[in-house]
């Protein structure tokens, strides 16, 4: 059979894992990359290349190798000048090589967000080493958000209460960015009522949004996420139009994770992914179309409709606790065993190979037919705590 489309995928995560998946199920060819063999996503591709995608080099050989309907971006470190460079020759970059290099840098994605499209945002500055970091401090004022311009998953972002926290904050980010860029972002912390990812599709028809997800975080990471958030219909209006706004700037089909603080009705743009969100785990059982789903969809050119969340559904993460190569998880089927017949469980179990302090390993799934946020919750972490990770040796 000949394929629907060629698409090499650039990281391949346990987001990357998925998206193969809905990308395989409308007939894709998929040539999953990463900078280490047996990563999820090529567990399930048709093949896979082991290179660093911060080898300029080695990311133009592979793409002209495989020369690829879509060349899709999963990760934040990437050579994205290459990228534009292998666009203007006529490769398609998804979304675009222009949002791959806006979106890969927290700086250029938020100056383009403050400074050309006027969204609100935190106050903020940028800090290439200590001394500028603390003169930053000094005019933003405590507490202070501090993280890596070029990171992912939370590393290196860190709360700073006074000036005695300033070294410790700047070596923290350091040793948790990505690409070879040592440049912070400091930020006013912002006192929000709570925060939400809203996924949005841009496809060859216009912009769909998802219903909106909340979240908690540790750590500047995603543990939690539910589906639907409740905010007020002027709340989500604003996200609504921001998110457009700034997704019709960048161009290009595809899904987009925008995240934003809300306070009241205030609505205060954060960061944006051009790409499946961490958050955005939940729709593998929310909706009837998961955010992989979509995202395959306006890649490929097919029809995205309207998207309902009919019961409130929620997510929880496994975290493994330390450095190992030989574990197994075990509990499963205890934490596939649904509290009442009113909710529904799931479990993905991502597969990466070796274990690592505070790494995702797995996520629950749960939705709860007629229930509250509450009870979705519940259900979502009483089945991730029952999913243990067996070290050996």
């Amino acid at each position: 059979m000949t394929p629907t489309a060629t698409i090499l995928l650039l990281g391949s995560g346990e987001l990357g894992r998925e998206f193969v998946i809905s990308a395989k199920r409308l007939g894709a060819h998929v040539i999953a990359c990463d900078s280490y063999e047996g990563a999820p996503a090529m567990q399930v591709a048709d093949q896979y290349e082991v290179f660093s995608m911060l080898d300029g080099d080695a990311l133009r050989a592979t793409i002209e190798k495989h020369r690829p309907d879509h060349v899709v971006p999963e990760v934040e470190a990437i050579r994205t000048e290459v990228l534009a460079e292998l666009e203007a020759e006529g490769f398609h970059i998804v979304p675009s090589a222009r949002a791959a290099q806006l979106t890969m840098n927290r700086d250029a994605i938020r100056d383009l967000a403050a400074s050309e499209l006027g969204l609100t945002t935190s106050t903020f500055e940028y800090a290439t080493s200590r001394d500028e970091l603390a003169a930053a401090a000094e005019r933003i004022g405590f507490p202070l958000v501090v993280k890596p311009v070029m990171s992912s998953s939370g590393k290196g972002q860190s709360t700073v209460r006074d000036a005695a926290g300033i070294d410790a904050a700047w070596d923290y980010a350091a040793a948790g960015m990505r690409g070879d860029r040592l440049r912070v972002i400091a930020e006013a912390f912002i006192d929000f009522d709570y925060e939400i990812t809203l996924l949005t599709v841009r496809h060859k028809d216009g912009v769909t949004f998802c219903p909106p997800i909340g979240h908690r975080q540790e750590r500047g990471d995603y543990r939690e996420s539910w589906q639907p958030a409740a905010m007020s219909e002027a709340a989500l209006a604003s996200a609504q139009a921001m998110a457009a706004k700034v997704v019709d700037a960048l161009g290009g089909h595809g899904i987009f994770g925008v995240e934003y603080f809300v306070k009241g009705d205030e609505v205060i743009f954060s960061e944006l992914s051009p790409r499946p969100h961490d958050t955005g785990m939940v729709t593998l059982i929310s909706q009837s179309l998961s955010e992989f789903d979509l995202h395959a969809r306006a890649i490929l050119g097919l029809p995205v409709p309207d998207i309902t969340v009919p019961d409130t559904s929620a997510s929880a993460v496994l975290l493994a606790d330390r450095e190992a190569e030989d574990f197994t998880i075990a509990g499963l089927a205890e934490a596939l065993v649904p509290p009442n017949a009113e909710t529904a469980l799931d479990v993905r179990i991502f597969g990466k190979p070796v274990a690592r302090p505070y790494r995702r390993m797995g996520v629950a799934l749960a939705k709860a037919a007629g229930g509250t946020t509450g009870d979705a919750r519940a259900a979502a972490v009483a089945s991730a705590g029952k999913l243990t990770i067996e070290y050996k040796g």
